[in-house]
Formats: structure tokens, sequence, C-alpha cells
């Protein structure tokens, strides 16, 4: 699977999965780049339908739902939807 890379400071493993279409999506890349963190994220939208299942389990093992945005945390937390406090709470 092949993610873009944000460089910024390091702060662990930070992966968001997004949609480029969804507007908390977008919010959600914004505030990453305002914090200065390095980050990896993927558009599900933008990839083959094949490519699109790969990630769609990868999501689920950290939000069920597959719902979006879904920002993993050292592949321990999960942050659903934008969520500017607690997103800043946990990268500060």
């Amino acid at each position: 699977m092949e993610y873009e890379h944000v460089d910024g400071k390091d702060k662990g493993k930070i992966v968001l999965y997004a949609l480029s279409t969804c507007v908390w999506c977008r919010r959600t890349k914004k505030l990453l780049g305002e914090l200065g963190v390095a980050y990896d994220f993927v558009f599900i939208d933008q990839k083959s339908s094949e490519e699109k299942e790969l990630y769609k389990d990868e999501i689920r093992k950290h939000n069920p739902r597959c719902s979006y945005p879904t920002l993993v945390l050292n592949d321990e937390r999960c942050i659903v939807g934008y969520q500017d406090e607690e997103i800043r709470e946990a990268l500060s």
C-alpha cells in the first residue's frame, strides 16, 4: 500500500485515511499541517477497487464503521471524524 508523506515534527506513526472530496478530511489534513507534524495519508477514493478494499481492511482494524476521516496514531489510538481538540491534545 502506498501513502503520501508530509514532513514535519516526529510525533510517532500518524496515518490519515481520507477522501479527497470530504470537507472534514481536508480540515483534518489542514490541522495536521498547522500543528507541523509528520504524517502519512491516503485518499481512498483515488485508489483502484482492489486497493480500496486493502485500505478499508486496514481502517476497520481501528474504526469498524470505516468512516472518514480516520486518524490512526502509533497503531494504538484512533480518532474518527474532525476532532480539533482531541487531535491537538493527542499531538501536543
